[in-house]
């Protein structure tokens, strides 16, 4: 379910652009990443172990950092239409800041003035723009599991080609809707640092709880935005089930009627720790809803083209609540 790196050379994309959310913004740009200082240290990796700790090679053919799996993008990705920091609007949730680093996995050396997207579902499942094509917790059909999640695994997890959805599958879709909630774009700072405020993601039946990611290279940042350039890494942050379970306790993620998918049944999650998109976690352990601090450092190559439209495919949050339960599980959108 991931996606070759391009050959080692930029290739050109389609022009990109993002429309500015007021008047000064470019400018602010400048200041992204000085929350996320020291934010990184100790992150898991695979196996329970620790990724190696960020440090100059001494040659280019010298890997210093696990390059970050790529993954698919989904059908609710839209180009980097909101530049800011704070995505959460008026969505109600668990604050969530999530303190992101860039790095050449091959150097250790900062990804500077990269262009970093990221957006995700709200606590009931649904995503800003296609509100009428994903199927949020709270409006699951009348024979849909009732209660709040629970650790085991479910019995009747979407399997088979998703059918009578329109979600589209890995299929890009195009937006239903102007909402713009929980999405945004931001500049890595000379440390390769960006930091989002937003909320702790929901959940849709087949997917389990995560936010999508892309990572742009060497476009322009102008008075309009950020123009041209590569999309260098897409890729998925994923939640440990302690914490999801601990959502799961607070309003109005209680209230979801959606049975959920857990990680290890994830068909997108590697199960590869950090380098596949595991966030490092700090909350109050007695009282999550207080607030999330997830951080994470993405190990890239600025020189792939990684775009996350390629074959894999991932359970899109309308077409996996038609899914059948006969055949085997599949991966097929959001």
């Amino acid at each position: 379910m991931t996606e070759n790196q391009g050959p080692k050379h930029k290739r050109d994309l389609t022009r990109r652009k993002v429309v500015v959310t007021g008047a000064g913004a470019v400018a602010a740009v400048g200041v992204a990443g000085g929350l996320a200082a020291g934010a990184f240290a100790g992150e898991t990796g695979k196996a329970g172990g620790k990724n190696p700790t960020p440090k100059a090679s001494g040659s280019s053919s010298e890997v210093c950092y696990t390059l970050t799996s790529e993954t698919t993008e989904g059908p609710y990705y839209i180009d980097a239409d909101k530049l800011r920091q704070d995505i959460t609007e008026d969505k109600e949730g668990i604050p969530l800041t999530l303190s992101l680093r860039v790095i050449d996995n091959e150097t250790c050396k900062p990804i500077v003035n990269a262009a970093v997207d990221i957006w995700h579902c709200d606590a009931l499942g649904l995503y800003s723009g296609y509100e009428s094509l994903s199927s949020g917790g709270g409006s699951a059909p009348t024979d849909a599991p009732s209660g709040t999640p629970t650790g085991e695994p479910p019995t009747d997890a979407p399997s088979g080609a998703p059918s009578g959805g329109t979600g589209g599958g890995g299929v890009h879709e195009e937006p239903t809707d102007d909402k713009r909630y929980l999405r945004g774009t931001w500049k890595t700072d000379r440390q390769g640092r960006v930091t989002f405020k937003t909320i702790f993601p929901g959940w849709y039946r087949g997917r389990c709880v995560h936010i999508h990611t892309k990572v742009h290279v060497d476009g322009t940042w102008t008075d309009a935005g950020y123009e041209g350039g590569t999309t260098c890494h897409t890729g998925q942050f994923f939640f440990d089930e302690e914490s999801v379970l601990a959502s799961a306790e607070v309003e109005p993620y209680s209230t979801s009627t959606t049975e959920r998918t857990t990680l290890t049944e994830d068909t997108i999650y590697d199960q590869s720790g950090t380098a596949g998109g595991l966030l490092k976690l700090k909350y109050n352990k007695a009282n999550i809803a207080k607030g999330v601090i997830g951080s994470i450092t993405m190990g890239v190559d600025p020189e792939a083209t990684n775009t996350g439209t390629g074959d894999a495919v991932e359970p899109s949050a309308s077409a996996s609540e038609s899914a059948t339960d006969t055949a085997s599980p599949s991966a097929s959108a959001s």
